[in-house]
Parts: structure tokens; C-alpha cells; sequence
């Protein structure tokens, strides 16, 4: 199937288009409509009658964006009209919904003339919390928006002028950063004089860039000083008094090109032609003013972006308009000024020197990623970018008073987080908590790239103070591979430290009946895993983090030899956070005990309702079987039934239920009509299960084919904070690990 086939395909499967519009509220029942429609909604009517405000309220205004377009420069396709732009319009509202969850309802208009366009914004001001101009030609876009920017008091953003200027901004500020050039003294050469290309020139002036600097072309050439033809006042601003012609005359001895205009424009001759280490931004899309690779064949010292994605440093639109107006809508700010699209472009350029989140590579083929010339812009599925952005926008905008409401902006952030789903909300919360004891956290493992990695990102966001143990010549050289600095931190030597003798005393005389000898305790101290988990029993540390680099037994095995279990615990069991649809499940044991007996699992059950406790939820618990509350007897369910009935009897408050089918569990109405004398009365939210196979399968099948964000396993039933990582945990996961470890000691 050819790309035209199956985007035509794409578009006409199913329900046609690629938008739907989705109630928020339960429609019901009798007394849902009477809220939704009459009698009720007249009461928020009133409400906003008397304060306008409220709309925002009780509507979905703050949430909603209008994409407007007359469809006369529709991507590269032209004057196509409104009608045959409405796909791309369509597509907008997709981007405003997937990165930043803002809806959109994409108006296209039948008519050229710029002064009704302004009309028709002005009048849907009601129903909208924000204007995003799009696919309107030069120069009436500009006329348009500095009217609608004047006369409304809703944000008014114009993306084809100012998205690309605000992405590629924060690219040029890390590129000229890289090379060390200074803003103030670059020549800079800009094809495409329309939207794009002079909002890209204007921002960059804001920025540094001297305007005098800046030498703009267009089809006819160079705007200079005296060009006969007419050139309209935006042109005008860029006509300099210069003897260059054409756009090779401009591009000698440039320090910076930036392309917004057509395919193949610049030669590689032209490329040779500019001064060391040249910025060469060509943002022609689908086909650059110069390729790739004839950039680079041209110059090996040139850091180049283009708008393709399957290229180095893609300027895409998408890292833009999405978060800012997400920052706009947040703070009910009346406009979108130049200082929040400053705020946006630094934020992306700080963003863009962070470490990458291995999940991020892996969405792009699985590369590392990191900060240089071919990575100065984040990449449009970093789902960091939201938080950046919206933040940095939100607090430019209450610093520039146009903001109507003051955001507290560690809050906004957790807000932030949550609509990116309650898994990110939830470790945002974890990691708060965190940060409020500061635990010191051992890392057996220091060397290993993802360990260094993670290791750096608790240590810069405060989560932990992290100690590593090893040779610090090995340590340090495994960090510098992965870019990480280690000053400062606390790096121990097993072989050589001063602790060891001390630790192997306590080891002999907690094992010497278990057939370990002083000399053989103290050759254990030289295992970092071992002097690890002594650090956590003698109380130098708080807890715990190995098994990145080898197997789950060998990585617990100290702990289980080291560290007591809780007073009346048997065994130690593992747990895993399961984030579901925006839902969090608890589910055990899904690492450590084969066949549990029937007080085992009344343990794991108590065991996992301490540590939902711990972390803020209030459990339901399920003991999970093939039979419901007895339809079938075997004695696999009789374990489960007689475990349930011992935690009744132990914990008479804990709601508990079982033993019970997984569907019965998790669908309230599929219980209580088959079983309406359950005592639990919403779906269960800690899943105990009957063995390990089953608790590892599940866990795994839910987060491969369900999409849940699985974290742990957590290891319960010790008297000290200890977790053992698997060898698939990549650095977020070892960050989240990490987080949970240090909210968990402190409650121990």
C-alpha cells in the first residue's frame, strides 16, 4: 500500500476524521439529564450571568481551544481553501489533545478577506478559551492576529509564525551556546520572508540577535534598501543597506542560516562559504533548502536541524503551540506574550541538556540520546516537555500580569503530571515525599551506565543522597562515559574500607551457626551487594538498590541472609505498583514464594495493605482464585478461603474479600449483582494472588498488553528498606525505585 493509500485509509476507517466530541459527565439515568440539561443547568446560567468568570467554572472555556484557518497556506499544498484544509486542522486538534490534553474545535472559514476572519474570532470569544491561528498566508496573518492580540481577551497565537520561532530559538541558543558564539555578534542570513520567517527573526531578536545582523531574502532575493519592488511593512523592517544580491552573496561568512522556505536553495558550495562552525537551520518542509546530507558532506563542523523527523534536531511545531497554550489556558492568561514564548524556548533549550529518558530512545529506535550537535532540540514524545513548558509559560504569564489566576507551581506540576496519567502523578507525589527526608540510598552497582544515570537524576532532583560502592577510578570513569560528574557524592571502596572489619564482626556473629566463619565474613565484605546491605543493617544507610546487573537471586541474597523480617513474618515477599488507566493496583506476591501457604498469604494480603497505607491509598483487598466464595471446592481454593478468614480475624477494619475471580474483583457491578453480600463495595484495588506463577504472569501480561506502568518489585516483610531492580529496569524506573525505597524507610 503506497503512503497516499493508506493515509486516505487512515482517514476513513471507522468513524471518519480523526476527532469525536466525548460528554465528561454521566447522561444516564432520568436525574443525569435533568443536571446535564433541564432543569439544572439553568443554575450555572445564572451563576455566569453574574460573574463571567464562572464560565470557566462550570463550562469547558478554560479547556478549549478554537484552531482557526481560511486554508490559504496549508503546509506546502497552498491556497487549497478551508474546506481541503480541514484534515490538517483536524490533525491540529489530535496534537493539542495527545501532548498537552487541550480539546480543540477546528473552524475553517470561506473567505480570504481578513477582516471578517477577525469577526468570527471575535464573536466565538464566548465559547472559547483560546485562538490558535492557522494556515492563514502572509502578510493578513499578521494583520489578524495583531488585531485579534488588541480587541480580545482571550490568548490569540499565530503557529506558522511563531512555533517554529519559538523551537527553533531554544535550538539556536543551545547550538551557538555549543560552539561558544555570542548571540550579539553572529551574522545571520533568513530565507523566507513571510510568517515564519520573520516571527523567527523577531524572536530572535528579543533574544540577542542584533536586527542589523540579520539579512532576510525572499523569491525576488535580499531585501536591501532601495529594492524597486513594493515590499510590504514587514518586509520593509528587514531591509538592510548591504551590496549582497542573492542568497549565496548573503550566506559568505554567515555564522547562522535559517530556512523557512523551499527545497534545494543552498548549494554546498554556499554551505563552505560560511564562517567556522555554521548553524544551518533548514526548516522547508517536506524537502529542506539543503539536505542532510549535503550539509554534512559539505562541513563536518555543521550542526544542523531541519523539519523532518527523520533527521537530527527536527524543529517540530508540536514541541510548541500544544504546551503553551496549555500554560496559557492554566493560568486564564488574556494573551500570549513575548515573554511566554521566551519562557517556552528556554525551557525547551534547558530541557534538551537533561538526561533522556530511556523510554524516549526507545520510542526513537532505541539510540542513545544525548546532548550535542545532533541532539539540541528535545524530541516531541518526551513527555517531559509538558511539564517544562506549560510551567515555564504559566509562571511567565503571572510575572507579566496577564495571568487572571495565581498558580502555585509545585502544584501545577503534580496537576501536570496527572494528565499525563495517574502513574506520573503518583511518583510525583512519592518523589515529594522523598525529597522531605533526604534517606541515604546504597547503590552497589556505581559504574554501571544506567545506575550513573539514574543515580545522577536523585541526586539533581533531591530524592536521595545516593552512596556508591567501588573502586572510585572504575566509578568515576563509568560516569564520565555516560556524561555524569560524581563530585561530592560519597564513594566507598568494600576492599579497602575501614568499615569492613567491623561490618564482618556483625556478619560472624549474626551467621556463625549458620556455618559462617569470621575469616569467611570478612572475605563476604568484599561483595559491594554484601557491604551493601551491611551499610543498611548497621544503620549507615536507609536502604538499598541492586540487581541492575544480575540475577534476581544472586541480588537478594544477602538481604534475606542480613536483614531480620518484621516481627511475626515467615517470609518476604515482593510487590508491584501497577498504574492502570489512570488507576493504581497493588499486586503480590509477583517475585518470591511459589506456593504460599495459607498464612502466607494472609501476610502478603497484611503485608500489602500496610505499604498501599504507606503510600497514601486505602486498600480493598481480593484474594484471588478460580472460585467464587467457594463455587468451586479443590484445595488450592480452600488456601485462598482459610488465608481470607485469618486476615478477617487479625484485621477486623481491612476490607477484604475472597476468594474471587480477577473480573469479579475489579467490576463493582459484576459483583454485587451476583454477590450482594460482599463487604466490598468498589473494585479492589490490592490483588492478591494464589501463586507465583499466576502473580507473575499477570503482572507482566497487564503491562506488556495493557499498557500499565509496572513498578517494583518491592520487597515486604524486612525490617529495613531493601529492593532488588531487574535486569530490564531502565533509569526512570531505577529513579521511581528509588523514591519509593526512601518514602519506605522513612515510615520503617
Amino acid at each position: 500500500m503506497s503512503i497516499k493509500e493508506e493515509a486516505l485509509e487512515y482517514h476513513s476507517r471507522g468513524r471518519a476524521g480523526k476527532v469525536e466530541v466525548i460528554p465528561t459527565k454521566p447522561c444516564a439515568t432520568q436525574r443525569d439529564l435533568s443536571l446535564a440539561y433541564t432543569p439544572g443547568v439553568a443554575t450555572p446560567c445564572l451563576e455566569i450571568e453574574k460573574n463571567p468568570a464562572d464560565a470557566y467554572k462550570y463550562t469547558a472555556k478554560g479547556n478549549l481551544v478554537a484552531v482557526v484557518s481560511n486554508g490559504t497556506a496549508v503546509l506546502g499544498l497552498g491556497n487549497i481553501g478551508a474546506l481541503a484544509g480541514k484534515p490538517v486542522m483536524e490533525g491540529k486538534g489530535v496534537l493539542f489533545k495527545r501532548f498537552a490534553d487541550v480539546d480543540v474545535f477546528d473552524i475553517e472559514v470561506a473567505t480570504e478577506d481578513p477582516d471578517e476572519i477577525i469577526k468570527v474570532c471575535k464573536l466565538l470569544e464566548p465559547t472559547f478559551g483560546g485562538i490558535n491561528l492557522e494556515d492563514i498566508k502572509a502578510p493578513e496573518c499578521f494583520y489578524i492576529e495583531e488585531t485579534l492580540k488588541k480587541e480580545m481577551g482571550i490568548p490569540v497565537f499565530h503557529d506558522d509564525q511563531h512555533g517554529t520561532a519559538v523551537i527553533s530559538a531554544a535550538g539556536l541558543m543551545n547550538a551557538l551556546e555549543m560552539i561558544g558564539k555570542d548571540p550579539a555578534k553572529i551574522r545571520m542570513v533568513v530565507s523566507g520572508a513571510g510568517a515564519a520567517g520573520i516571527a523567527c527573526a523577531n524572536l530572535y531578536i528579543t533574544m540577542g540577535v542584533k536586527r542589523e545582523n540579520i539579512l532576510m531574502t525572499d523569491s525576488k532575493g535580499v531585501l536591501y534598501e532601495g529594492r524597486d519592488d513594493k515590499m510590504n511593512k514587514y518586509k520593509a523592517a528587514f531591509a538592510r543597506k548591504t551590496d549582497c544580491r542573492t542568497l549565496a552573496d548573503a550566506l559568505k561568512d554567515a555564522d547562522v542560516f535559517v530556512g523557512v522556505s523551499q527545497k534545494n536553495l543552498v548549494s554546498k558550495d554556499m554551505v563552505r562559504s560560511m564562517a567556522k562552525d555554521p548553524i544551518i537551520f533548514a526548516m522547508a518542509n517536506p524537502d529542506p533548502e539543503i539536505t542532510y546530507e549535503d550539509a554534512t558532506d559539505a562541513r563536518k563542523d555543521v550542526i544542523m536541524a531541519t523539519g523532518r523527523s527523520d533527521y537530527p534536531n527536527q524543529v517540530n511545531n508540536v514541541l510548541g503551540f500544544p504546551f503553551i497554550f496549555r500554560g496559557a489556558l492554566d493560568s486564564f492568561a488574556t494573551a500570549i506574550n513575548e515573554d511566554m514564548k521566551i519562557a517556552a524556548s528556554k525551557a525547551l533549550a534547558a530541557l534538551a541538556k537533561e538526561d533522556v529518558p530511556d523510554a524516549v530512545s526507545r520510542a526513537y529506535g532505541g539510540t542513545k540520546i544525548t546532548f550535542g550537535r545532533e541532539y539540541i532540540i528535545p524530541k516531541p514524545f518526551d513527555p517531559r516537555v509538558l511539564l517544562w513548558e506549560a510551567t515555564a509559560v504559566a509562571e511567565a504569564a503571572m510575572k507579566t500580569g496577564v495571568a487572571r489566576k495565581k498558580l502555585d507551581l509545585e502544584e501545577y506540576k503534580e496537576k501536570l503530571e496527572a494528565r499525563l496519567g495517574a502513574g506520573r502523578a503518583f511518583i510525583r507525589q512519592v518523589k515529594t515525599r522523598a525529597k522531605k527526608s533526604l534517606k541515604r540510598i546504597v547503590f552497589p552497582e556505581a559504574g554501571a551506565d544506567k545506575i550513573m544515570r539514574a543515580v545522577n537524576i536523585i541526586r539533581e532532583e533531591g530524592i536521595a543522597e545516593p552512596i556508591l560502592l567501588g573502586d572510585a577510578n572504575l566509578v568515576k570513569k563509568g560516569a564520565a562515559e555516560v556524561g555524569v560528574n560524581v563530585d561530592g557524592l560519597t564513594i566507598i571502596n568494600p576492599i579497602d574500607s575501614p568499615l569492613r572489619d567491623e561490618y564482618a564482626k556483625a556478619l560472624y556473629e549474626k551467621r556463625m551457626r549458620k556455618g559462617v566463619t569470621f575469616p569467611a565474613a570478612r572475605w563476604l565484605m568484599r561483595d559491594r551487594g554484601y557491604f551493601g546491605t551491611m551499610m543498611v543493617e548497621m544503620g549507615h544507610a536507609e536502604a538499598l538498590l541492586t540487581g541492575a546487573t544480575q540475577p534476581f537471586p544472586t541480588a537478594i541474597r544477602p538481604a534475606l541472609e542480613i536483614i531480620e523480617q518484621k516481627e511475626g513474618m515467615t517470609r518476604v515477599y515482593g510487590l508491584m505498583l501497577m498504574i492502570l488507566k489512570n488507576k493504581l493496583y497493588f499486586f503480590a506476591d509477583t517475585a518470591l514464594n511459589i506456593e504460599p501457604t495459607a498464612e502466607e498469604l494472609a501476610q502478603i494480603a497484611e503485608c500489602s495493605a500496610r505499604e498501599a497505607r504507606n503510600f497514601g491509598v486505602e486498600p480493598r483487598v481480593a484474594m484471588l482464585s478460580f472460585s467464587n466464595f467457594g463455587s468451586v471446592r479443590h484445595p488450592k481454593s480452600a488456601i485462598v478461603r482459610e488465608a481470607t478468614e485469618i486476615v478477617r480475624k487479625r484485621n477486623p477494619g481491612l476490607v477484604i474479600e475472597g476468594e474471587m475471580h480477577a473480573d469479579v474483583a475489579v467490576t463493582p457491578d459484576l459483583l454485587m449483582e451476583n454477590f450482594p453480600f460482599t463487604t466490598l463495595k468498589d473494585e479492589a484495588n490490592v490483588l492478591i494472588f494464589p501463586t507465583l506463577d499466576a502473580g507473575n504472569i499477570a503482572y507482566k501480561l497487564v503491562e506488556r498488553l495493557g499498557g500499565a506502568t509496572a513498578i517494583g518489585p518491592i520487597m515486604l516483610g524486612l525490617k529495613k528498606s531493601i529492593h532488588i531492580l531487574l535486569r530490564t529496569h531502565d533509569v526512570n524506573d531505577i529513579v521511581n525505585i528509588a523514591a519509593i525505597a526512601a518514602v519506605e524507610a522513612e515510615g520503617k
